[in-house]
């Protein structure tokens, strides 16, 4: 019989768009954009399932929930990708790389800054959970099966206690329904804000790219006075001489 903890008083402790079954269950389920049967997930035997629409808050909410979790060993993603966002992409990997500068190392979404969870909470997140890929899979049977695999897996819990986080819901004006839920860019609109930051990405290049070149210019005119010079000099003592 592996240990098991009581997770963090109230649990979970971020309020989102997921369904909760087990708290003691090994396994937390992600669905990415997709919408399918949550409940029939949980039922299955996970502890938590949902979806995740966005690479930064959504991805903020999830871990602030699995690591206030201990009994959360394995992250299962499936479902489809959020087009423009790619946050299963992101998800992935943020859990292998982690995050410097506030930004997701490998991420390729749109906007994959990190604003509410510290280096330990990311750490955290990583030695915690293995996570298992099966995205673009929306057959319940698949994913059932899969957590029954995991389930078979369970080490127990993690051997630290409960780690509790805030995430505070950025603001903005049109960010928020009145449920005071954060709603994502449109696929659309997170497409041009990626094109813009490799446009702008693009832009610092040349730049660099022009400096160098200007640099290179320079010096070969620097150097070419230089040499007339010496030759003026050496032509002047052979005169004189």
């Amino acid at each position: 019989m592996v240990e098991k903890k009581s997770p963090a008083s109230g649990w979970p402790i971020v309020q989102g768009d997921f369904h909760t079954g087990d708290a003691q269950s090994c396994v937390g389920v992600v669905t990415m954009g997709s919408h399918l049967d949550e409940q029939g997930i949980c039922d299955a035997g996970a502890a938590i399932a949902g979806s995740c629409k966005t690479e930064n808050l959504g991805l903020e909410k999830i871990i602030a929930n699995v690591i206030s979790n201990p009994n959360i060993r394995f992250i299962l993603c499936c479902g489809t990708e959020v087009k423009g966002h790619l946050s299963g992409q992101s998800f992935i990997a943020l859990h292998e790389g982690g995050v410097s500068g506030g930004k997701i190392v490998g991420a390729q979404g749109a906007i994959p800054f990190i604003e509410n969870l510290s280096d330990e909470a990311i750490k955290r997140f990583q030695e915690q959970v293995e996570m298992v890929n099966i995205m673009e899979s929306e057959d319940m049977g698949a994913i059932k099966a899969k957590i029954d695999e995991l389930k078979a897996r369970d080490p127990g819990a993690f051997g630290a206690e409960p780690m509790i986080v805030e995430v505070k819901e950025a603001g903005g004006a049109g960010a928020e329904e009145a449920t005071g839920e954060v709603q994502p860019l449109s696929g659309e609109l997170a497409l041009v804000h990626a094109r813009m930051k490799v446009i702008e990405r693009m832009v610092t290049d040349i730049g660099y790219r022009n400096k160098f070149a200007a640099g290179v210019y320079a010096g070969k005119i620097e150097g070419l006075m230089i040499g007339l010079i010496v030759s003026f000099v050496i032509l002047g003592f052979i005169l004189l001489g």
